[in-house]
């Protein structure tokens, strides 16, 4: 019952938070802290519990749903989504605190919105079922698209109708895909089911294997986002409010490595070793590509969003390398990644609420007026660049260490990517705390980090430090999912030698 409480407490809480904005502005926050908290302490006691005689797996919850069509309420929780649901909380209470001055319009609603865009992403990380996964992998999607259009900026709408219109419709090439891989174990086996277990090893021939996998790897492509279907990614992090760029760059955008390591080697494992070089490929250019146009930026937020696609560019290479050490180095990015970005995304926010402009030709020299401030961006700057001792150098030193023995070429290449992280990081340092403004800007009187924001990043820094300098604990954590996941891909992928001639 403790992962039925984990979804319902933010999907109730997101409800009376709602309410009580009608009544006190302040309570909402207040209501999504409680929630948020309680999360917190039910998660926490689940590190490194995992049932005896289950293997991978700390807890498990089941209940029909709807029996006539195969279709129950499962739940699993392995060291990997455990992982990324401690971010996923930690990072939502984050948006809650620094969204308190920021948002004032309608309070209770965008509190509401932010709970249930955490439901539905916990549910993501527990749902083994495929109908329950893509229940809530939609779900997640709604509120979120609320909080850029209602809560953006200047040219929210567009930004938010492009980020439902790119993961609405390749959500509906996974429902699709989910659909097509159970109707033909139906037909191998006869038994109706959304059971991600049982269909672990589906027989298929070799091309409808490369169809489905193709559905899948597209839904979690463009939610990643990989190159070429990224370009919702910079739209919807420039207009949407500050929180909602935090939940976009450390939690939505690891639903897409998540996937791709849950579903799509394991489900489809001759399929996606055959596709693997050209994902490679695809994650090379976005490593490069993410680089080159976050260095020609001028906004800061735009910047630091095409960073998140080089980023993230790693992770979807690791995942295809698909050995021990690259997935671990995946796990160590989307970690480091969701901590140092979403830092980031709360400088970012908390300069343009005071200078109102998010140009760095019209910033410099904010180091003297803003040291506390100027201090952490610099910091967390680095940090995305993989400085040694910090968690972002764990994640991509061990994708290009596994990965080098899937391919040394495609490895080599993003090695580059390092370099233009280290360009494009150092420039965003120098434009926007030191030197002088390109263009004139307004005399400003400009208030440091307040003491919220102080405690937030204080939270941060410790985080990534503490994974640069041990991530011992993360992947003793994680180790039996992924063994176990790495397992699975292997078992199947014996099985398309004896595919029944009848499949399609």
């Amino acid at each position: 019952m403790i992962l039925f409480w984990l979804l319902i407490f933010p999907a109730v809480g997101g409800v009376l938070a709602w309410i009580a904005g009608t009544r006190n502005p302040d309570a909402p926050r207040w209501v999504s802290i409680a929630v948020l908290t309680l999360e917190l302490l039910i998660a926490l006691p689940l590190i490194g519990a995992a049932a005896p005689g289950h293997g991978a797996w700390i807890a498990q919850f089941d209940y029909p749903w709807i029996p006539q069509l195969g279709i129950s309420f499962e739940l699993d929780l392995d060291g990997l989504s455990l992982v990324l649901i401690l971010l996923t909380i930690v990072l939502s209470l984050i948006c809650v605190v620094i969204s308190w001055t920021e948002i004032t319009d309608r309070s209770g609603l965008f509190h509401a919105n932010l709970l249930w865009t955490t439901t539905g992403v916990i549910g993501v990380f527990l749902a083994l079922d495929l109908f329950l996964f893509f229940f809530f992998w939609e779900l997640m999607l709604v509120p979120m698209y609320f909080m850029i259009a209602l809560w953006g900026h200047e040219n929210r709408s567009y930004a938010a109708i492009k980020f439902f219109l790119f993961t609405q419709g390749s959500g509906l090439l996974m429902l699709v895909s989910i659909l097509v891989l159970v109707f033909i174990h139906q037909r191998a086996t006869g038994d109706l089911t959304f059971d991600y277990f049982a269909l672990l090893g589906t027989k298929m021939n070799p091309t409808t294997g490369f169809l489905l996998m193709l559905g899948f790897f597209i839904a979690f492509a463009v939610k990643l986002p990989a190159v070429p279907f990224h370009t919702w990614l910079p739209d919807a992090h420039t207009e949407a409010p500050t929180a909602g760029s935090v939940l976009l760059a450390g939690i939505l955008l690891k639903t897409g490595a998540y996937g791709l390591i849950r579903f799509v080697v394991p489900l489809f494992p001759a399929a996606a070793h055959a596709f693997a070089p050209v994902a490679m490929a695809l994650a090379v250019a976005g490593i490069l590509y993410g680089a080159l146009l976050a260095f020609g930026q001028n906004d800061l937020k735009r910047l630091v969003a095409y960073s998140s696609i080089s980023h993230m560019g790693f992770v979807l290479l690791g995942v295809f390398a698909w050995s021990t050490l690259a997935l671990q180095g995946v796990v160590a990015q989307m970690v480091a990644h969701g901590i140092s970005t979403g830092a980031l995304f709360v400088l970012v926010g908390a300069l343009q609420e005071r200078i109102h402009t998010r140009d760095m030709r019209r910033m410099g020299g904010l180091w003297g007026q803003v040291p506390r401030l100027s201090a952490c961006g610099m910091f967390f700057a680095i940090a995305s660049l993989g400085l040694p001792g910090l968690g972002n150098f764990i994640g991509e030193f061990l994708i290009l260490l596994g990965s080098f023995q899937a391919s040394v070429v495609f490895t080599v290449i993003a090695t580059f990517g390092l370099v233009a992280a280290a360009a494009y990081s150092l420039l965003l340092v120098q434009r926007a705390f030191h030197g002088a403004a390109q263009e004139p800007a307004p005399h400003r009187a400009i208030a440091d980090l307040s003491a919220p924001h102080l405690a937030v990043m204080a939270v941060l820094v410790v985080a990534i430090v503490g994974l640069g300098l041990y991530p011992q604990p993360v992947f003793d954590e994680v180790a039996p999912g992924l063994s176990a996941v790495q397992h699975s891909a292997a078992v199947s992928a014996a099985l398309p030698q004896h595919v029944a001639e009848r499949a399609p």
